[in-house]
């Protein structure tokens, strides 16, 4: 009988520190978030969809039009990464929208440029009556997702010009051997541009 008691006391005596502990659980504060950036705008990711989620399918909204994101390249060198995407425009014209995060966002809206015999290296060229000035080169890894019309991997030469009113001037070659593809840019303001996410995933 003795032993009956004392199994019944300790019972209780678990049940009640389990009580204690349940309920002092729920009163501990959450924990604080973690650094957040003042200047993030998530606002306008929600309402006009996040750049740095474009991937292939999604649709983007440039200028009333709606392109389809044909497929994508995740670029990379060192540390630092960026994505160029490959739009659908429907007119045999290539066009890429290019996304980087350096901390801010840039938007960057690529035409080919075709019959020219510009050749980067020069501290300044000139393209149809515009000046750009040499503003970066170098050499990246980049893998290829969905149509890009690209190896699935491989290496990337580049030589960025930069000109006014967010003009650019992009000289590409994928391989050591390729010769160089010419674009021109302009950078977007991130109310010109709406993207439709085709799923979380």
């Amino acid at each position: 009988m003795t032993l009956v008691v004392i199994l019944l006391i300790v019972a209780a005596v678990f049940a009640g520190w389990w009580l204690w502990r349940k309920n002092s659980r729920k009163s501990e504060p959450a924990p604080p978030p973690g650094p957040v950036d003042p200047f993030a705008d998530a606002d306008t990711d929600v309402l006009r969809g996040d750049p740095r989620r474009i991937k292939a399918a999604d649709l983007v909204e440039l200028y009333g039009k709606t392109l389809a994101v044909r497929g994508t390249l995740r670029l990379s060198e060192g540390d630092y990464q960026w994505a160029e995407h490959f739009l659908d425009t429907g007119t045999g014209v290539k066009r890429w929208l290019s996304v980087e995060a350096d901390p801010d966002i840039e938007i960057v809206l690529w035409e080919e440029v075709t019959d020219t015999d510009l050749q980067p290296g020069p501290r300044e060229l000139s393209h149809e009556g515009v000046s750009f000035r040499s503003d970066e080169k170098g050499k990246a890894k980049y893998v290829s997702e969905a149509t890009t019309g690209l190896a699935p991997a491989g290496t990337l030469r580049y030589h960025d010009y930069a000109g006014p009113q967010g003009q650019k001037l992009s000289f590409e070659a994928y391989g050591d051997d390729a010769k160089w593809e010419v674009a021109k840019g302009l950078t977007l303001d991130r109310n010109q541009i709406t993207i439709y996410h085709q799923s979380e995933a």
